[in-house]
C-alpha cells in the first residue's frame, strides 16, 4: 500500500512538472503590491519574449501551505522570508542556485549575500528588506501615543480601532516585546503569556481582528480604521501621498527588521527561466524601480544611485542608527514552531 501511495505521489509530482513546463514562460509566487506587475511583465517579456505569470500571497504561512499542497512543482519563484528559509532547506522545498546562471549576484550588498538563514548564500537571492512597525491616522491618535504598543495592548490606553496583523510570527513578536520578552522567545511560558495578551486584545471594542498587512493598510488609509500592525513599505506608500493625515512609526518596546529572498522551488518546472527573472529583478535600474514602486529598501548596492533621493533619506524606510537599536530579525525556532503555531492557533480561535 505504501509503494503504491509513494508511485502514485510521483507520478503526480512529474504530471504537475509537466503541465506548468513552458519554455516561453515563468511562473511567480509572491506578496501582493511587492512590485509593479504590469510593467515588470512587460519589461521581462521584452528582454526575454518570456511571459510571467504571477500569483499573490499575503504571509508566509499562505505560501508555505501552498507550496506543500503542489506548489513546489507549480511555481519557478518563490520569496519567503527570512526566517523561513532554513526550513524550506531542511525540507528540500527549494534548490540550490546555479550562480553562473546569476551575473547580477554580485550587485547584493554583502550584508544580505551570506547572512545566518543561508550561510554560504546557496539558496536565495536578496528581494527587498524593510521592518514591521505601527501605521496610524495622525487626526486620531497623536505621534507621543503612536510610540508605545500600549496604544494597541494596553486596555487604558486604547484611543482607536486598529487591525492586528494576520500573521503569526509578526503579531507574537509585537506581543512579546510589548511584554519585556525576546521577539523571538522560546520560553513556553512566555508565549503563552503572549497569546493570553492578544486573546483579550482581540475581543476589545477598539480591535477590528486581523488582516493582511496590505489590507490593514487600506483600511487606515481610507478612514476604516485609526491604526494597524503593517510592513514599512504597504504604510509608506500611505503616508508619503498624505503626511498630515498618515503617519509610520517603531514603538519605543520594539519592531520587525526583515529581508525577502527569491528561491526556486525544488520541483520548479522552468528553472532556466527562473534564473533569468532574478537575474533581471537584480539588475541595477530594475532593482532601483522596485524600491521605487512599493517603498521598501532595496538590498542592491548597484540600484542605489537610482533610488528615489526622499526615500533614501526617510528614517522609515531606511531606519537611522537609533531606530536601529530597536528593530530585531525574526529567527527560525526549529521545533519551537509548533509551541507558537499552537499559540496563534488559540489566540485565532478564542
Amino acid at each position: 500500500m505504501k509503494k503504491t501511495v509513494l508511485i502514485v505521489m510521483l507520478l503526480l509530482s512529474a504530471f504537475a512538472r509537466t503541465v506548468f513546463a513552458n519554455d516561453k514562460e515563468v511562473r511567480i509566487f509572491i506578496w501582493s503590491e511587492y512590485m509593479d506587475e504590469f510593467k515588470m511583465r512587460d519589461q521581462f517579456k521584452k528582454a526575454y519574449g518570456i511571459n510571467a505569470k504571477i500569483d499573490i500571497y499575503e504571509n508566509n504561512e499562505e505560501m508555505l501551505a501552498k507550496l506543500m499542497a503542489g506548489g513546489v512543482s507549480e511555481y519557478d519563484i518563490i520569496v519567503p522570508s527570512d526566517y523561513v528559509i532554513p526550513s524550506l532547506i531542511r525540507n528540500k522545498l527549494i534548490q540550490p542556485l546555479n550562480k553562473a546562471k546569476i551575473p547580477n549576484l554580485k550587485n547584493i550588498m554583502p550584508m544580505f549575500a551570506k547572512t545566518t538563514y543561508d550561510p554560504g548564500g546557496d539558496y536565495v537571492a536578496a528581494y527587498q528588506w524593510g521592518t514591521v512597525g505601527l501605521m496610524y491616522n495622525r487626526k486620531k491618535i497623536s505621534d507621543a501615543d503612536a510610540k508605545s504598543w500600549a496604544v494597541l495592548f494596553d486596555p487604558k490606553k486604547q484611543k482607536g480601532t486598529f487591525w492586528l496583523m494576520d500573521s503569526v510570527r509578526d503579531t507574537m513578536a509585537m506581543a512579546n516585546m510589548y511584554l519585556g520578552f525576546d521577539m523571538n522567545t522560546t520560553n513556553p511560558a512566555q508565549i503563552k503569556k503572549s497569546a493570553e495578551l492578544l486573546t483579550q486584545v482581540k475581543h476589545s471594542r477598539y480591535c477590528r481582528g486581523f488582516k493582511p498587512g496590505v489590507g490593514a493598510k487600506n483600511d487606515v488609509d481610507a478612514n476604516q480604521a485609526d491604526m494597524a500592525i503593517v510592513y514599512n513599505g504597504d504604510g509608506m506608500r500611505a503616508v508619503i501621498a498624505d503626511k498630515k493625515r498618515l503617519g509610520f512609526t517603531i514603538p519605543k518596546e520594539g519592531g520587525e527588521i526583515w529581508c525577502d529572498f527569491m528561491a526556486i522551488p525544488a520541483k520548479a518546472p522552468n528553472v532556466e527561466n527562473a534564473y533569468k527573472w532574478i537575474n533581471f529583478v537584480l539588475d541595477a535600474k530594475i532593482g532601483a524601480q522596485v524600491s521605487n514602486y512599493n517603498r521598501y529598501a532595496t538590498p542592491n548596492q548597484a540600484s542605489v544611485k537610482y533610488i528615489i533621493p526622499m526615500d533614501l533619506k526617510s528614517d522609515e524606510i531606511y531606519p537611522g542608527p537609533e531606530t536601529m537599536k530597536r528593530l530585531h530579525y525574526t529567527k527560525d525556532l526549529g521545533s519551537v514552531n509548533k509551541i507558537v503555531d499552537e499559540a496563534w492557533t488559540s489566540v485565532k480561535s478564542h
